[in-house]
């Protein structure tokens, strides 16, 4: 088993040092900012949806390595997801590093790497911002998500 925690904490380093989809995005239609004020975590995310499909997602801002990983393994895994998809995709992620894997049916590929996120509850909030930075720019909402 340490052979596999030892893989998913690389490819959280690796995802934290060099994130996927880093910067802004031009031609996003839907934006939104988080933060979170119990390690200084800050984040933007900006999607370009059409048709109901997420054709595009980036994410800017600074934070511990799982936040940047999270949002970076996030932003590979929702691009051609419908908001439906990424709402099930949020429940699954949320339940596996809540520790309340009930969302078994749902392929989470990569971001089963945060699994033992869940043995550190301080830490969840890490995890779990961009995510909840995106639902708040899926739904237009206009106000910074804190996970506070």
């Amino acid at each position: 088993m340490t052979d596999l925690q030892d893989l998913y904490q690389e490819l959280i380093l690796d995802h934290g040092r060099r994130p996927r989809n880093f910067g802004k995005l031009e031609d996003a239609n839907k934006t939104a900012e988080g933060y979170n004020p119990l390690c200084g975590d800050k984040i933007r995310v900006y999607v370009k949806v059409g048709d109901g499909v997420v054709e595009d997602i980036k994410f800017e801002g600074a934070g511990c390595a799982i936040s940047t990983a999270s949002a970076s393994i996030m932003t590979d895994a929702l691009k051609g997801k419908t908001r439906a998809e990424s709402e099930q995709l949020f429940k699954a992620f949320h339940d596996l590093v809540t520790g309340h894997q009930e969302s078994q049916t749902q392929d989470l590929g990569k971001l089963a790497v945060f699994s033992g996120v869940s043995e550190f509850p301080t830490r969840v909030k890490c995890a779990t911002l961009s995510w909840h930075t995106l639902r708040a720019a899926l739904s237009g909402e206009g106000e910074v998500v804190s996970t506070e």
